[in-house]
């Protein structure tokens, strides 16, 4: 089985199997990509990420068919380095970035990404939300240090795009195992409420009917606005909002929402999208855990590629995706999770059922990066 490598088919979760294959150096094929469709084949951003993928590593081996229904991919080594890259619109960075962050601490070299695109659309993580939440996640596996940062230099809202973030992540031997059990209690809540190519006065009204739902709850709430003017602001208009709770325990917990691309579907106002936002933020507070459901999948690969030792993580329910990232764990590194559902209690008022996740790390390790 080694040599033949792993086959799937469909075009669904095509980052997770590129990235897991990536990492564990196992050939991956995948057939009838959209064979039924009547444009049938890898759409324009799914050939972008595999040019991304090809840019970070070195010796990579990437066959596609004519028709685009048939990948082949036979991984190099992960190199890192300096890139640049433009990111295809339909999607936004988030999406590339996501793959990044599970790739980026197993590098040859330090990764400095500078990537050009969508920041914010209402499909994918924004740039603020994974800085606010994957960044810490990360950190507590050991990742960290001073060449770690997330910044966005230019917003690009959906669909021109035209924004611009630098991702710099230091390179890490081993990563360390976490025992995330207890969420504690919210402290505290921050956020983001950006505009561009709209009126600043946007931004404000967004604050204002968030705060109105969210005071009832905590009063420490900040929510920072942010407006970009001139070349910084991309290529079309719109606003959105970014909220992070964060606990006794240094859980991070987020929602947000973006205005509805130009020309796609109904405008919605500033004050139900702050409304919305908030119950967004209430419901993923109620379901809980010690990572929010953005982040599942990060946590669980970062806790299979840990030492060998015991990893325990707590999570609200599992989201299909992170299922289907299991599966993906099992078959790519042999890793199984023990999976135990917590009922709270009647009295303590703590939300949804949790699932406690524990997992024996495989002791990856980084095989570029040589001892002194």
């Amino acid at each position: 089985m080694a040599n033949q490598g792993l086959s799937y088919e469909g075009c669904n979760f095509l980052r997770q199997r590129l990235v897991l294959s990536t990492l564990s150096g196992k050939r991956v094929r995948i057939k009838n990509i959209r064979s039924k469709d009547d444009d049938p084949g890898l759409r324009d951003f799914e050939a972008s990420f595999i040019r991304l993928l090809d840019k970070v590593t070195n010796g990579s081996r990437i066959e596609i068919n004519q028709t685009g229904t048939v990948l082949s991919y036979q991984p190099g080594l992960l190199y890192g380095g300096s890139i640049e890259h433009d990111c295809n619109p339909q999607r936004s960075i988030g999406y590339y970035l996501e793959a990044l962050l599970m790739l980026a601490p197993f590098m040859k070299m330090a990764l400095k990404a500078t990537l050009r695109g969508v920041t914010n659309d209402p499909n994918d993580p924004t740039i603020d939300m994974l800085k606010t939440t994957a960044v810490p996640l990360m950190k507590k596996f050991g990742i960290d240090g001073e060449g770690f940062d997330l910044r966005v230099v230019k917003r690009g809202m959906a669909p021109g795009g035209g924004g611009e973030v630098i991702f710099t992540c230091p390179i890490r031997r081993t990563l360390k195992p976490v025992q995330l059990t207890e969420p504690g209690k919210i402290k505290r809540i921050r956020g983001v409420a950006y505009s561009v190519r709209v009126s600043p006065q946007m931004s404000n009204r967004i604050v204002e009917s968030t705060r109105a739902v969210l005071n009832q709850f905590i009063p420490d709430i900040y929510i920072y606005t942010d407006h970009m003017k001139g070349a910084n602001s991309g290529k079309s208009p719109g606003f959105g909002l970014t909220l992070v709770a964060e606990t006794q325990d240094g859980c991070f917990l987020s929602a947000e929402m973006s205005s509805t691309p130009q020309g796609q579907g109904d405008p919605i106002l500033p004050e139900d999208l702050g409304r919305n936002c908030a119950k967004l933020l209430l419901e993923e507070i109620y379901r809980g855990g010690c990572v929010d459901s953005s982040n599942q999948s990060l946590a669980l690969l970062l806790m299979t590629l840990g030492q060998q030792d015991v990893s325990k993580v707590l999570l609200g329910p599992l989201s299909a995706y992170t299922i289907e990232f299991l599966r993906h764990i099992r078959d790519f590194f042999q890793v199984m999770f023990k999976i135990e559902v917590q009922k709270p209690l009647e009295d303590e008022r703590k939300g949804g059922d949790k699932v406690l996740m524990t997992c024996v790390g495989v002791g990856y390790s980084n095989i570029n990066k040589t001892i002194k």
